[in-house]
């Protein structure tokens, strides 16, 4: 059963498996393109892509086979680094930017594959089982116009180990948003001078105090601004320790860590592994 990344790098495919994907909100799309298949796949090679605002009637598990992939949905910005997996349950509105020379692999399911498929997006650990599986995937595309037995079984399969994963795995490896629209500046604010921002230039920026600020991020995020700077400081260098000829060096001065020891610690607070592990980790994925 085992498909390796070369082998889903050598497989042909369309440069855009997404319909008529561009910046806005597309709406509900049909990523079945009129089929029956109860399960199927995407597979999406090449450089930079933003799929715009959307939603479908199939849950997702994107995985990321080499690459960074950033899946936002209207509560906030969520990371899918190699060797996990984004589930998005159907119905979910959610924009998914894949940075660049990324491969990743949408496996798609009918909701009555998943009945509990929950509301939100969440990252999950992939097991090597369910990793095979994905890969193995790519040969039925969502698109397909059959009904292959051996193809339904196998996405029913597929189903009941990622319904029991999704029980058993609460990781939610995400920053959040509000509609507080002074919180939302503020991390508009700070998300763009990520490296140097303080929270008197956050409140400067957006004309409160530091006082207004903390206690707005505290009853909105239920979190303070330097813990939301900080985690989206390691998410950023989450993604460019996973591009090639990146040091942890300048990835840490890059996000704003003062040293790689300070850095070092927080990454491995947030991760569970030290941050020259995870860029080696994240190496071995790309082709």
């Amino acid at each position: 059963m085992a498909v390796s990344a070369q082998s889903v790098n050598h497989r042909a495919r369309p440069a855009n498996p997404y319909p008529a994907f561009r910046h806005g909100d597309l709406g509900m799309i049909d990523l079945r393109d009129g089929g029956r298949a109860i399960g199927g796949s995407l597979v999406y090679e090449g450089e930079r892509l933003t799929t715009g605002w959307h939603r479908h009637d199939l849950h997702q598990i994107e995985y990321a086979v080499h690459g960074v992939v950033e899946v936002e949905t209207t509560e906030g910005t969520h990371l899918l680094p190699p060797h996990r997996a984004a589930w998005i349950p159907a119905g979910c509105t959610h924009q998914a930017t894949l940075h660049a020379s990324v491969t990743t692999i949408s496996v798609l399911f009918d909701p009555s594959l998943v009945p509990d498929a929950g509301d939100g997006v969440r990252i999950m650990t992939a097991s090597p089982l369910i990793r095979e599986m994905v890969m193995h995937a790519v040969r039925w595309p969502i698109t397909r116009t059959d009904r292959d037995p051996i193809a339904d079984d196998f996405f029913r399969t597929l189903a009941h180990l990622v319904a029991a994963e999704l029980t058993h795995d609460e990781s939610r490896r995400g920053l959040p948003s509000s509609d507080d629209p002074i919180v939302a500046a503020a991390i508009d604010f700070t998300q763009l001078h990520l490296a140097s921002v303080t929270l008197a230039q956050v409140c400067a920026a957006v004309g409160v105090s530091e006082r207004t600020l903390r206690r707005r991020f505290a009853d909105t995020l239920d979190m303070s601004w330097r813990s939301y700077l900080v985690q989206a400081r390691l998410l950023r260098s989450m993604s460019l320790l996973a591009e090639p000829g990146r040091s942890v060096l300048d990835v840490a001065i890059e996000v704003g860590f003062e040293n790689v020891s300070s850095f070092t610690r927080a990454f491995r607070r947030h991760a569970g592994e030290v941050p020259s592990d995870y860029r080696r980790r994240a190496a071995r994925s790309r082709p």
